[in-house]
């Protein structure tokens, strides 16, 4: 084997093995945001209540919306990436979407956050 052929190969590997590392990392992040974001649902602050009262929902959504949440973050870790990822996408869209339609702009980072980690998620978890 030429010395050109092995060190593109080796820096073809590399490369995989740097865009895994980074797959690992957002998946970790996405995973934790989703957690804490739970975690606040199912604990039902009153700013949460507060929130989701505005936005035309019940405050007994928060259990189900929580328990989604966790469902995609714990499909992370298990290893069903595609799938938890693209639920997550899904997830945050819809909230984006309901955000928007209660016409509070000022809170729509926040969906937008949760559902760019969704989306770089999915598509590092379809490039590696």
């Amino acid at each position: 084997m030429s010395k050109c052929v092995a060190a593109g190969r080796h820096h073809s590997e590399a490369k995989g093995i740097s865009m895994f590392i980074i797959y690992i990392i957002v998946t970790i992040v996405t995973v934790a945001a989703n957690v804490f974001a739970a975690v606040v649902d199912f604990r039902h602050p009153q700013w949460v209540v507060d929130n989701i009262t505005r936005w035309g929902g019940s405050q007994s959504w928060l259990f189900t919306l929580g328990a989604l949440k966790a469902a995609g973050a714990l499909g992370l870790m298990i290893g069903i990436g595609v799938a938890a990822a693209t639920g997550l996408v899904l997830f945050f869209v819809g909230a984006i979407v309901v955000v928007t339609r209660a016409r509070w702009y000022s809170h729509l980072p926040w969906p937008a956050t949760y559902l760019f980690l969704a989306v770089a998620s999915l598509v590092l978890r379809l490039a590696v």
